[in-house]
């Protein structure tokens, strides 16, 4: 990495007049409840995109609305000469629906307490992309070398279904050119904690499932089946036992381990480097105890390793008390987070394999998929990320790896031609998907000097 050419003290000054303006878009956006998962905000989702686009347009860039079979993409940013670098910047603007009873504050109304801004969206992702949104303001206002697209997807929390379709129809715009002179960033992955930088080099993929059994017609008094009636709810109960170990978390699927490629030492090393600890993770997620207190094992458990996991069982009666009755159906909700060397399609066929053997009787039917992701630690894009939040935050970052999935950055891969990477701006305890979700100005304004600085260097990729 070359020298840095920016005033560092210009650019604060710079971020700091920007501050009111990034408030009061954050505030706009964050009051769209922009649910994609809830068909009655359509008009919601059609909102936020429009008033992104006009974000866009406003700082002087080119945007579009792109259709989709389900929710639009938004595209555009400033494109100096088509043979400068190129680097697209992808965020999402859909969110979580916001239903929690634990709630301080209404989730569609941007709180601003001393630079603390709450609201659903506000780190999840909406802040991070305005976070980098504004950097590229100052890119475009200095005049650098560097052409910066803005790609903003509206159903990433729905498993981006539309979006490699969108990509597909309108190739020719959106296309990031070869691997040479461009690349994608995804700002919307989370830190370890609070002045401990880290980069992500890597997603888990996803599969998710659903486990059903029916042993009968209606409910039925136990009093006078039970004993001999077969209970689906006691049936998937053993199913689940018989998939995980609920006390290591250890997959027990035959060959479900086979391909996993394991985390190296230095990986290892690196995670608990990033500030990784078992006893902050319990504290700030509000768990009473874990699995382990070690703290390699730990990070290997969140970041590099699969997990199965149960979302809820259906079944029998629900309401107060006990109605003593034998339902006749249950169904139980699972995921599956799978690590490079696993896919979607073999965990499914193993899973059923698996349960066929455990019970003949229980239909497995898979909902969603996504691959996981191995993005570069070594290399031109990967040094300018570790320069960059070193730059912005006085530290040098970390390698990491999410324990989550964003469906759109492996398509993008395949799609743009170019790699990934991940230049994340939140904290755990900004609340991803949680009740009272917050981001802060502090993370906020070092993003945009690490964005800043981020572009410097890729326009020197010439």
């Amino acid at each position: 990495m070359t020298g840095s050419q920016i005033d560092r003290r210009a650019l604060d000054a710079w971020i700091k007049a920007r501050r009111s303006t990034f408030e009061t878009q954050l505030k706009e956006l964050v009051e769209i409840p922009s649910i994609s998962m809830d068909p009655s905000r359509k008009a919601d989702m059609q909102r936020c995109a429009q008033a992104a686009s006009a974000m866009i347009r406003k700082a002087g860039g080119v945007a579009t609305i792109h259709a989709t079979a389900g929710h639009p993409v938004v595209s555009g940013g400033f494109i100096r000469d088509p043979k400068l670098p190129t680097v697209t910047i992808y965020n999402h603007l859909d969110v979580q629906p916001a239903d929690e009873p634990t709630w301080r504050q209404d989730p569609f109304r941007m709180s601003n307490v001393d630079g603390t801004y709450g609201g659903r969206g506000t780190t999840d992702d909406k802040g991070p992309a305005l976070t980098a949104f504004h950097a590229a303001c100052w890119a475009q206002e200095a005049g650098l070398p560097i052409n910066i697209r803005f790609l903003w997807e509206l159903e990433e929390e729905i498993g981006s279904p539309n979006f490699e379709a969108c990509l597909t129809a309108n190739a020719k715009e959106l296309s990031a050119g070869g691997r040479e002179r461009h690349s994608v960033v995804v700002s919307d992955t989370v830190w370890v904690a609070r002045g401990k930088p880290a980069v992500s080099m890597g997603l888990r993929g996803m599969v998710t499932a659903l486990l059903t059994l029916e042993t009968g017609t209606e409910d039925r008094h136990s009093g006078l089946v039970g004993g001999l009636a077969r209970n689906p709810i006691t049936e998937l109960a053993a199913v689940i036992a018989g998939c995980v170990d609920a006390r290591t978390g250890r997959i027990l699927i035959k060959d479900f381990m086979k391909k996993v490629e394991k985390p190296s030492k230095k990986e290892l090393d690196g995670f608990v480097a990033s500030g990784f600890r078992t006893n902050r993770f319990r504290e700030v997620h509000g768990f009473k105890s874990l699995r382990t207190k070690d703290h390699r094992a730990g990070a290997a458990a969140i970041w590099a390793l699969p997990t199965f996991e149960v979302h809820g069982i259906t079944g029998g009666y629900q309401g107060p008390g006990v109605k003593s009755i034998v339902p006749p159906r249950a169904e139980v909700k699972i995921s599956m987070r799978l690590v490079p060397g696993q896919t979607p399609d073999e965990a499914v066929r193993l899973l059923t394999r698996h349960v066929k053997q455990l019970n003949k009787d229980v239909v497995v039917k898979a909902q969603h998929g996504l691959l996981p992701y191995r993005g570069p630690s070594t290399g031109p894009l990967a040094d300018a990320a570790v320069e960059s939040l070193r730059f912005a935050f006085g530290k040098k970052p970390a390698f990491v790896r999410e324990g989550g999935s964003i469906g759109a950055v492996v398509t993008m891969r395949e799609r743009l031609g170019c790699d990934v990477m991940f230049i994340g701006l939140s904290l755990p305890e900004h609340g991803y998907h949680a009740p009272n979700e917050n981001y802060d100005w502090g993370q906020a304004s070092g993003g945009m000097a690490a964005f800043a600085r981020y572009f410097e260097l890729l326009s020197e990729r010439r």
